[in-house]
């Protein structure tokens, strides 16, 4: 009996975390049970490798690691989570709310790749994790669409508020602006249900958005 997996998703400074905390704060209100899990989990030794790469260790740059090396770093820490953590709710028929799951890995590794090799590195993507490793694939991954410029603000805000410099994907306009490319490519590719960010090149009002997310996620758990 599986259970039913709900990523959100999104390229850095989308708003994707504050939108999980209020879709976990609303969906604790109406009493519903699920297990919400944030990805990286820097905490746990599992991320040693992806906090190395994300630290500099193994090149300043995003791209002195390959797209398919890189994605194995995150793959660990997801896959030690799920065999120790809620792999066995999930099995039991257990809903689970995901802040980046395998998704993180098409948008910010498939940035590395020209447009014309990004298909074959979502396939590889999903078949190594979804069939060759057997983590579960998400029911639904709510896709945030924001802009390069909205972007670009509120990772700078987020540094300023913490006083530190950010990771090295944090830290690179041009690959931010990859990301997004790879973002919208995958979410079209992969069926992703987009979440509108912007109207009129504006950001939507924070409560706004998470009506619109909160309404998706209740029609996919009916």
């Amino acid at each position: 009996m599986r259970g039913r997996l709900i990523v959100l998703e999104g390229i850095d400074g989308s708003g994707k975390s504050t939108q999980f905390r209020l879709l976990a704060e609303r969906l604790e209100k109406d009493g519903a049970s699920f297990r919400k899990i944030v990805f990286p989990r820097y905490d746990n030794g599992s991320s040693a490798l992806l906090r190395a790469y994300l630290s500099g260790e193994f090149g300043k740059d995003p791209s002195d690691v390959s797209a398919y090396a890189a994605s194995t770093f995150f793959f660990v820490d997801r896959f030690a989570s799920f065999k120790t953590d809620w792999g066995d709710f999930y099995k039991g028929g257990g809903t689970v709310i995901c802040d980046r799951y395998t998704t993180s890995n098409a948008i910010h590794q498939g940035a590395k790749l020209p447009e014309s090799a990004l298909p074959a590195f979502l396939g590889w993507l999903y078949d190594f994790e979804f069939r060759l490793m057997e983590l579960p694939e998400p029911d639904l991954v709510l896709y945030m669409d924001v802009d390069l410029e909205t972007s670009l603000r509120q990772m700078q805000l987020r540094r300023d508020a913490s006083g530190t410099a950010g990771d090295i994907h944090e830290t690179h306009a041009d690959y931010l602006a990859a990301c997004l490319r790879a973002g919208n490519e995958a979410a079209a590719r992969l069926g992703w249900s987009r979440v509108r960010c912007m109207e009129n090149g504006a950001v939507r009002g924070v409560l706004a958005i998470h009506e619109d997310i909160y309404r998706t996620v209740k029609g996919a758990l009916q």
